[in-house]
């Protein structure tokens, strides 16, 4: 399988607000914001981050087909990445191969990472990419409705 990282366009869109809706990614994820639950705030976060410069953004595509996105954002101290790939296309690699071309992309480190602690597919993408447990915090879970344990991961 062919995996691709790409400028995101308005057409990617679409797709990415069925999958920030989709429940069983709500759920796996916990940690969601307004925009996973209102069009509006989805296309407000949206506009926002695209017309960024310090937000590394791209779609991944896997054999041509666009399955989610990924990206860096942040303060150079506080670099964070964050990925999104379509329930349907779990369990095949494509989260570790997309999230490593996106640190080869990032010159910046440290990068740092958060998963709710059953997450543990999240957990495992994070480490392959060679990120490490560096700590362990709490937060509210929006898709849950209750405060969660969080594992914090670094890459240095």
């Amino acid at each position: 399988m062919e995996i691709e990282l790409r400028e995101t366009n308005d057409d990617d869109l679409a797709l990415f607000w069925e999958q920030l809706t989709h429940p069983g990614l709500q759920q796996m994820a916990a940690i969601t914001r307004k925009y996973h639950y209102d069009r509006g705030h989805f296309d407000t976060h949206w506009a926002k981050v695209r017309h960024d410069p310090a937000v590394l953004l791209r779609t991944v595509l896997a054999d041509r087909i666009v399955v989610g996105h990924a990206a860096v954002f942040g303060p150079p101290q506080e670099r964070e990445v964050t990925y999104v790939i379509g329930p349907e296309h779990w369990g095949r690699g494509i989260a570790t191969r997309a999230l490593a071309a996106l640190i080869r992309l990032e010159g910046t480190r440290p990068l740092h990472a958060g998963a709710v602690a059953d997450n543990t597919g999240s957990i495992r993408v994070l480490e392959k990419c060679g990120f490490t447990v560096t700590g362990r915090t709490r937060d509210f879970a929006m898709a849950r409705g209750q405060e969660v344990d969080v594992v914090l991961l670094t890459l240095s």
